[in-house]
């Protein structure tokens, strides 16, 4: 009885000694255990982590394929500036089981990728994108896939589409850039150095922003920082306007949806809409209530609105729909 009372409070003082270094790990390193958690749930659901030799860069990738045996059907993302493939989480294992071999790079100097001394343009990013399918035998016997690009990842899918038309199929624009708009922000908000800096980028990317608590505002902000250098780069580039695609735009017959959050104030439905007008053989789904970050936030309607444009065997006729988001 003695020995079974001690064996008791031994493991209950290992679970409390558990507890506090786990307690005092997430106070320490909160976005990292984040991350952990993110990364498990997707492998739980079949997603796999992976790692290409991609023009002379390791890339990291997410790839998840169906499990009902449907006949392959490659799906490539690609994520925006600031980002990485974590952030389409919410889609990659919902877009299997809806049938799509999904593959998620981390592009050229972001998440698990590598960071390299280079320019970091969108051209860049697109020339890797393409050397990404080729290395992964995506592009063999003529065969197409579907794309979709989520903000600056956006401008890298439409011009990837642009300029290899075939090898895509079908294109998706989430909330994307690549066009010349009046921007009603500085360069400086994506690399914030103070807590009033970085609520200010998430009043541009959340319809309704919350103050983070202090120790996860310190983490967010060291992170930002330690990215910084190849976002500024990155943004140094878009800004320069070599890579806009306003005049190339009404070139492209691929078939495209946009979706767009209706409260997206980093990139305005007016851009949406603009983008809407050029293509010529586009649609319109407006999420209602969404901001900038609709993928991630609104991740129901965006995967309806993304499965009922790709799922057809021909595309269906362009069409404007607003979903509302309550």
């Amino acid at each position: 009885m003695i020995l079974t009372l001690r064996n008791i409070l031994s493991a209950l003082l290992l679970l409390l000694l558990a507890a506090a270094l786990f307690a005092v790990l997430f106070y320490t390193h909160p976005l990292w255990i984040a991350d952990q958690v993110i990364r498990v749930n997707l492998w739980r659901k079949g997603v796999h982590s992976h790692y290409a030799e991609v023009g002379g860069y390791r890339i990291h990738y997410f790839e998840a394929q169906p499990s009902d045996g449907s006949p392959d059907r490659p799906l490539l993302l690609i994520h925006g500036l600031g980002s990485r493939g974590e952030d389409w989480a919410p889609l990659i294992p919902r877009l299997a089981a809806a049938g799509f071999h999904v593959y998620v790079p981390d592009l050229l100097g972001y998440g698990r990728s590598s960071k390299p001394n280079v320019d970091y343009s969108v051209t860049l990013q697109e020339k890797l994108a393409v050397q990404f399918l080729q290395t992964l035998n995506l592009t063999q016997s003529g065969a197409k896939l579907d794309v979709g690009g989520w903000s600056m990842g956006g401008w890298v899918a439409a011009k990837l589409t642009l300029d290899h038309p075939e090898l895509v199929d079908r294109l998706i624009l989430y909330d994307s850039a690549g066009i010349y708009f009046p921007a009603t922000f500085e360069a400086s908000l994506f690399t914030p150095t103070d807590t009033s800096g970085l609520f200010h980028l998430t009043q541009m990317l959340e319809p309704d922003p919350k103050q983070l608590p202090p120790f996860i505002a310190r983490a967010a902000l060291l992170r930002l920082q330690r990215n910084g250098w190849v976002v500024r780069r990155s943004l140094q580039s878009m800004t320069a306007g070599h890579d806009l695609l306003d005049f190339r735009l009404p070139q492209l017959r691929t078939p495209t949806l946009l979706i767009w959050g209706s409260k997206d104030v980093l990139i305005p439905l007016s851009v949406g809409e603009q983008m809407h007008t050029l293509i010529p053989n586009s649609s319109l789904t407006i999420i209602d209530g969404c901001g900038h970050l609709a993928p991630g936030q609104c991740p129901n309607f965006v995967l309806k609105s993304t499965v009922d444009f790709l799922k057809p065997a021909t595309p269906p006729a362009p069409e404007n729909f607003t979903y509302p988001s309550h």
